[in-house]
């Protein structure tokens, strides 16, 4: 057996950042991208994906992973920079009111995914209550404090399913 071999038989680990990086908090998701691809190992079955507001599109990134994290601004109804945490059935699949900001949300995603019965093994969705939804290119302060603790969580539970791999 090859390295290649060895290596395609691993599980794939998906990480989607999603959100639209126009309109300040609402696009941690994809911000967050930018430190997972530098404090994340590099392998050929860890793939990080800019899912920004692409929608209905990502489905196929679901379907393929083995184990899932998606990244995205959540509306909880919590305190500004609350960090939010969901895993597998906690994570929401309907069609219909919003935890995301996007009118497309992740929990669409998931119940499409539910439907077709191709959910991932493991999923998670994590994330921050955001301060701001208006224009607006940078997070804000309260957002922005998060991010080292928001990449810390994506890297124990990435180096987690690494292990079992």
């Amino acid at each position: 057996m090859t390295n290649k071999d060895i290596t395609c038989n691993k599980k794939q680990i998906k990480i989607l950042g999603i959100g639209n990086t126009l309109f300040s908090d609402e696009g941690v998701g994809v911000h967050l991208l930018d430190y997972l691809y530098e404090a994340l190992p590099k392998a050929d079955n860890i793939e990080i994906i800019e899912g920004a507001t692409d929608g209905i599109k990502l489905l196929q990134y679901v379907e393929d992973a083995d184990y899932l994290i998606m990244l995205d601004a959540i509306n909880a109804d919590e305190e500004p920079g609350t960090i939010i945490v969901l895993k597998d059935e906690d994570v929401p699949r309907y069609f219909g009111h919003n935890m995301s900001v996007h009118q497309m949300g992740v929990q669409d995603l998931v119940y499409a995914s539910y439907l077709r019965d191709t959910l991932p093994d493991e999923m998670y969705l994590i994330g921050v209550q955001p301060k701001c939804l208006e224009i607006g290119f940078e997070l804000t302060d309260v957002v922005q404090k998060c991010v080292p603790e928001l990449v810390d969580i994506v890297i124990k539970q990435v180096e987690e399913w690494l292990t079992k791999s």
